[in-house]
């Protein structure tokens, strides 16, 4: 696409479109990509790990399929207190059920997103354990971190499959697999 067409694109999407519809739009655009790399992880892989102090294949992915859910999170919630929450990765055995819970956990985010109106992004959020606070943000700028971390760590689960020699997917354009470079 090129750059005068993607300015122009995007100046009409925010222009034309309330924040919380801007946001709406990006989680779905990004779930396109998302979709697609989560779909290749293989099962057979879930322990690997490139390094002793990096995340396994299996909690890298499903990091990533549960970061959607997080626009839910930061709609519904003012303070998220890991005191209080229980919080433990869902134990996947198949690509199969990672999908799965990747459409639930983004189900609930666009279906947050469809709840509310601007007024909400000002509002404060807070991450913590207990008394101990590890981010304080508006809810706008936890939504835009959100679609940040999701972006940010599916480069990381295509780095890994990259090492694994797993042909990926394009997201901004096609990949070098998929032009065919490379080899």
């Amino acid at each position: 696409m090129p750059l005068i067409y993607f300015v122009h694109h995007l100046k009409n999407t925010i222009m034309n479109n309330t924040i919380i519809q801007y946001f709406q739009h990006q989680l779905k655009e990004e779930a396109i990509t998302t979709r697609a790399i989560l779909k290749i992880v293989p099962a057979e892989k879930y322990d690997w790990q490139p390094h002793p102090k990096s995340m396994s294949l299996l909690r890298l992915s499903t990091h990533v399929a549960e970061i959607p859910g997080w626009v839910q999170l930061a709609i519904e919630m003012d303070v998220l207190d890991f005191a209080k929450t229980n919080y433990q990765p869902e134990p996947f055995t198949t690509n199969q059920d990672l999908m799965n819970y990747f459409e639930e956990r983004l189900a609930a985010g666009t279906n947050a997103l469809t709840t509310v109106n601007d007024s909400i992004l000002n509002n404060q959020w807070t991450m913590c354990n207990g008394d101990q606070i590890y981010f304080e943000a508006t809810k706008g700028e936890v939504l835009r971190m959100s679609m940040s971390q999701l972006i940010h760590h599916r480069a990381q689960l295509g780095v890994y499959l990259r090492l694994l020699n797993i042909p990926i997917p394009g997201s901004y354009g096609p990949s070098a697999d998929e032009m065919g470079e490379g080899s």
